[in-house]
């Protein structure tokens, strides 16, 4: 299944991380260290999905400091997504790609084969649309592999309390397994969060995150074209479809909900929102253009979250924390480099700049590499997936309110039944797709106040 971000090689080409992970204790597990499947220094990889996201975490994982790693398999839905893959990676990494025809692999069940490719203790990449995640990772542990995921890791309530569980038996394997929220590897962020729970900034009481950009992705689409299979339009349309990605919300805002919540050093235990759809125009996608969401944390202290991807208005991307003592930046103009700082008071100018850390920061995204891989070398505890899904589950609460226009809690996440899509691991290449359009080619949409159980009927 592709994910098709940007373009192939891009996104994570220009970053790398430094470690601020929340690990688990692990069992002792069969992986000793020093004992590679390739039967020498080299751990070995398989990338399913091979979208944007896929490809550049493949850079990563082959650009790293943490190896020798070579790419074995790779799997997608559909061949050209994986020969778009394939010619970009070939020609950066000749000599660690080892990936001849017999094994790259195409179709729906294409993930089981790259990883029956490898052996216990390599490394597969998990970067399809967020929906397969739970049905590509509950293979890997059978498999006895170690695991890179990318966010989000749920898409709604069920399948994030099925992440949780399989996080648990990924710990009793001792797999060591990553989730693709970088920001929790980057230095600067990592040091910010240090002087925030020392008391720098005293008592914190406001959270403020901003995605406010232009369309992105494949988040607004147009009509499906005749000839095309409906399940194909929606998985290389994923950001369109809350079955597939969580839409726009959740693929796009989890990583300032993220950011915050670590500075918080907690989670919100319930949200509220508003939201809406304006100058739609022939786009058929489920997502609102407009998000204005505030979560609430155990002792009141509040998070807002302003998300909005409409042309020719005012764009911001950052994340803000307020505290008795002062203010600080958690990142300002997208993800990296972060340029976290820290103000003597609430006014956000460089005369009051009291710390800041140095430019130019590391790289998260090869960051987060490094760790993975240190912690597969090292046999250390790793794992990322209760911190993933918990960050996931929260970006669906926020997102569920706005679409509801009602409060959600976390209490709510632990017991909603609303699957998008329960029968996700039964789809085929060229079935039917888990939403149906209707006589006029358009899906159901969110109606805050009419519809409040779940985020739109069928």
């Amino acid at each position: 299944m592709s994910n098709p971000a940007d373009s192939a090689l891009s996104r994570r080409d220009l970053l790398a991380t430094t470690t601020r992970t929340a690990v688990a204790t692990a069992a002792v597990g069969a992986l000793l260290p020093g004992a590679y499947a390739a039967g020498d220094e080299t751990i070995q990889l398989a990338l399913v999905g091979c979208g944007g996201r896929g490809s550049g975490a493949a850079v990563d994982a082959m650009s790293s400091s943490c190896g020798p790693t070579k790419l074995v398999a790779m799997a997608d839905a559909y061949e050209d997504r994986l020969k778009g893959s394939y010619e970009g990676l070939q020609g950066r990494f000749e000599k660690q790609m080892d990936v001849p025809q017999e094994r790259q692999f195409v179709g729906f069940d294409a993930y089981r084969q790259a990883m029956d490719a490898l052996n216990p203790g390599d490394v597969v990449l998990l970067t399809t649309p967020p929906a397969f995640r739970w049905v590509q990772f509950k293979y890997a542990i059978e498999k006895g592999l170690n695991v890179f995921m990318e966010k989000p890791i749920c898409v709604d309530a069920p399948s994030g309390r099925r992440m949780l569980e399989l996080g648990e038996e990924a710990k009793k394997k001792n797999l060591k397994v990553g989730v693709g929220l970088m920001c929790r590897h980057c230095e600067a962020r990592g040091q910010l969060y240090d002087r925030i729970q020392n008391g720098e900034l005293g008592d914190l009481i406001l959270l403020r995150a901003y995605r406010m950009v232009g369309p992105t992705a494949s988040a607004f689409v147009l009509p499906k074209p005749p000839e095309q299979n409906e399940l194909e339009y929606q998985i290389r349309n994923f950001h369109s479809f809350l079955w597939a990605s969580g839409g726009a919300y959740s693929d796009f805002l989890i990583h300032n909900i993220d950011e915050c919540c670590w500075m918080k050093n907690d989670w919100p235990v319930e949200a509220q929102a508003s939201g809406g759809r304006h100058y739609r125009g022939d786009y058929v996608d489920q997502n609102f253009d407009t998000y204005s969401v505030e979560y609430t944390f155990g002792d009141g202290t509040k998070m807002r979250l302003e998300g909005r991807t409409m042309v020719n208005c005012k764009q911001e991307f950052a994340s803000f924390a307020h505290g008795s003592k002062g203010s600080a930046v958690i990142s300002q103009s997208g993800h990296a480099p972060s340029r976290a700082r820290i103000f003597k008071d609430q006014r956000m100018t460089r005369s009051n700049v009291v710390w800041q850390f140095p430019q130019p920061e590391p790289n998260p995204y090869q960051l987060e590499w490094d760790h993975l891989l240190n912690a597969i070398r090292e046999d250390k505890p790793y794992n990322e997936v209760e911190r993933g899904a918990k960050a996931s589950l929260v970006t669906v609460m926020g997102r569920m309110a706005a679409h509801t226009g009602r409060v959600v809690t976390w209490d709510d996440m632990l017991e909603l039944d609303h699957e998008f899509a329960p029968d996700v691991d039964k789809l085929v290449v060229g079935g039917d797709a888990p939403l149906k359009a209707d006589a006029s080619g358009k899906y159901p949409v969110p109606a805050p106040g009419l519809i409040t159980k779940r985020e739109y009927q069928v």
